[in-house]
């Protein structure tokens, strides 16, 4: 019956959302996998709590709202792919492809940061998609020019900064882009191919502009603007791979 189907389908979204959490959560705090802890207390979450974002046993304090947005933008997700069928990597692999987008999206948000750990399963998770997608030569060679094109973005913009930082005589230690931009990127090449990840790029560089910009108006509007503000250039990066790997049915 469709109406089971679809719960299935939104339990599974609010499954896949509680380990979207979990990893955004323990990741960048441990470096490891680890039980879920209460950030204003330390005491562990049962893990029934944890799953239904319930307030910690220790000092009942309140999960933050962003544990609420993942659930629902989970849900969202999983009923869309499994009622639409618009991938052609199939239903189970586009989980595993936007659990980890999901993951590597919601820790640079938040810490601005790419672990090596995560690109490296990354690569494991790329390759073996890319090679499913594309074929083994064109996985290669998009996951190639993806690292080699943003790591030759990377230097002219670390000269930049530095250029700018001398012309207003003033220091900074912000990167107008990470090496874990530069890991991502090499990702996105194996999932996306050759000559795919050119558009990818491409797409991101668009979607980061016009974020950006928002992000200027607001900052200025709210007198919050200040020098050498950096944006994370990741989810920008992840939004066009999906864009592109989504958009086409069958």
């Amino acid at each position: 019956m469709e109406w089971l189907r679809l719960a299935g389908l939104v339990l599974l979204g609010w499954g896949l959302g509680s380990l979207v959490n979990y990893l955004g959560d323990v990741l960048p705090a441990t470096r490891r996998l680890s039980p879920p802890v209460c950030f204003s207390c330390g005491r562990h979450f049962p893990l029934l709590d944890y799953i239904f974002i319930q307030s910690c046993r220790g000092c009942n304090s309140k999960r933050n709202i962003r544990a609420w947005v993942v659930q629902f933008v989970s849900i969202i997700a999983v009923t869309w792919l499994g009622t639409t069928q618009t991938s052609r990597m199939g239903f189970w692999p586009s989980l595993a492809v936007l659990v980890y987008f999901g993951v590597v999206g919601l820790i640079d948000l938040e810490h601005r940061l790419i672990m090596h750990p995560v690109s490296l399963a990354g690569v494991i998770l790329g390759g073996v998609m890319g090679f499913w997608l594309h074929g083994l030569k064109a996985t290669l060679a998009g996951g190639a020019a993806g690292f080699a094109i943003m790591l030759g973005l990377y230097y002219l913009g670390y000269l930049f900064a530095k250029w700018l930082s001398k012309m207003r005589k003033e220091t900074t230690d912000e990167e107008a882009l990470g090496f874990g931009d530069v890991a991502l990127s090499g990702v996105l090449g194996l999932l996306l191919g050759w000559p795919g990840i050119l558009g990818g790029l491409v797409l991101a560089i668009l979607l980061g502009g016009a974020g950006s910009l928002i992000v200027l108006i607001y900052s200025l509007a709210a007198r919050k603007y200040r020098t050498f503000m950096a944006i994370p250039y990741g989810p920008f990066l992840l939004a066009a791979a999906a864009i592109l790997l989504f958009r086409t049915a069958g």
